[in-house]
């Protein structure tokens, strides 16, 4: 099938199964695990798995899509275009699954795989120790292996979504006398056992996407090692490289040739300072220093968007590019937190408003954004910790 048969057979299935609560374009992820709980998301998962485009790239033999490039880039182009969000989303796709692609076994691949496309299985991560952040390689939860179990027992934390997850993937001490960085190794294992306790974090922006887990003589089995022995270390900075490389997918572009030009995106802080701020007779915001702010920050926000694009279109293989997946990271949650703390400060006041029926939902929403949004350069790998991988793994400068 050619790629113009191709999209207009998508464009007639998406317009067909997207339920149009599904296409809002897109959804924070502190709020998505509550919303892809729900009836019409689950049916939109369920309906794209049947297709295999929870995961369009991945082998479908898995279960995924099987999509060439090309194909995938229609498919995201045409979803794009009625602002549909994903089908699925979470770790499994985004973290675990393409690890054990890469580094799995084939049964490890045969077992797991088809259970994240189809949406059985949810995945959290259990990295981060409440003396094991930044300094990952420092976690003590402890796994012995006795015959063809791992015994566990343990304290994870700041586990996104670990109350909603039914697997895990750990890094886990599996050599107590080794050096800090050996001795770890990386299982799975099943959230949904006795010796495993999950409780929610309530953060300052009123959601509760974390969690405190706890292992008390947990269960993992010996086939669900992912990698070596003892050599859980490389598999699990790989995993982050996953975690990372998705702050590199940009919006696509709509290459429909039957299309007008597109409407160029409002711009949300000139929106916002228009409203607040005040603009004159040309359209300009009244204060010089607002101006510049927002001027500012609109021209990173397009350069890192045309820099990530540019990254995709240039990768010859679809697999996670590496330690500059840090360079995303960094100067992505760097703009998301300084676009928060933007929209507030061109509200003055108004910016700190919690409950009110006198501002709109997504003026709220961006209060709770300004509040959530102080914690990204710390998840997913602080702005520091990024900094050092970039100058030890991408600039080669000495320790």
């Amino acid at each position: 099938m050619d790629l113009q048969a191709f999209r207009e057979e998508t464009r007639d299935w998406l317009e067909s199964n997207c339920p149009q609560s599904m296409r809002i374009g897109a959804v924070h992820f502190e709020d998505a695990y509550e919303l892809y709980q729900t009836d019409e998301a689950l049916e939109w998962r369920d309906r794209a798995a049947v297709r295999g485009w929870t995961a369009p790239a991945w082998p479908s033999q898995y279960g995924g899509g099987g999509l060439s490039r090309e194909q995938h880039q229609v498919l995201a182009e045409e979803m794009a275009r009625i602002k549909a969000i994903p089908p699925a989303t979470g770790m499994g796709l985004a973290m675990i699954g393409p690890t054990i692609l890469e580094m799995g076994t084939e049964e490890q691949r045969q077992r797991h795989i088809p259970r994240i496309v189809s949406g059985e299985a949810q995945w959290c991560q259990g990295y981060s120790e409440p003396g094991a952040g930044s300094d990952l390689a420092g976690l003590q939860t402890k796994a012995v292996l006795e015959g063809d179990e791992f015994i566990i027992n343990g304290q994870k934390i700041w586990t996104s979504g670990a109350q909603y997850a039914n697997w895990m993937f750990a890094l886990v001490r599996t050599d107590p006398d080794a050096p800090k960085h050996e001795g770890i190794s990386f299982v799975l294992l099943s959230m949904d056992q006795p010796g495993v306790t999950v409780k929610p974090i309530k953060l300052i922006s009123g959601s509760s996407p974390f969690c405190e887990t706890f292992f008390d003589n947990a269960v993992a089995k010996r086939e669900d090692l992912i990698g070596e022995l003892n050599q859980g270390w490389t598999v699990g900075k790989r995993l982050l490289q996953y975690e990372r490389n998705a702050t590199t997918r940009s919006k696509p572009k709509n290459n429909d040739k039957k299309k007008t030009a597109a409407k160029p995106q409002a711009n949300p802080y000139a929106e916002i300072a228009k409203k607040y701020v005040g603009v004159d007779a040309h359209g300009r915001i009244n204060d010089d220093a607002s101006r510049e702010d927002v001027l500012d920050q609109v021209m990173a926000e397009r350069a890192l968007a045309l820099t990530t694009r540019r990254v995709v279109e240039e990768s010859k293989s679809t697999g996670a590019p590496g330690a500059a997946t840090s360079i995303f990271k960094l100067v992505g949650s760097s703009l998301s937190r300084s676009g928060s703390e933007l929209k507030s400060r061109l509200r003055g006041t108004a910016g700190l408003v919690w409950e009110s029926n006198e501002f709109s939902a997504d003026e709220l929403e961006s209060t709770r954004s300004w509040l959530r949004d102080r914690a990204v350069t710390i998840y997913g790998g602080t702005n520091e910790v990024q900094q050092n991988i970039i100058a030890k793994r991408v600039l080669g400068l000495p320790d």
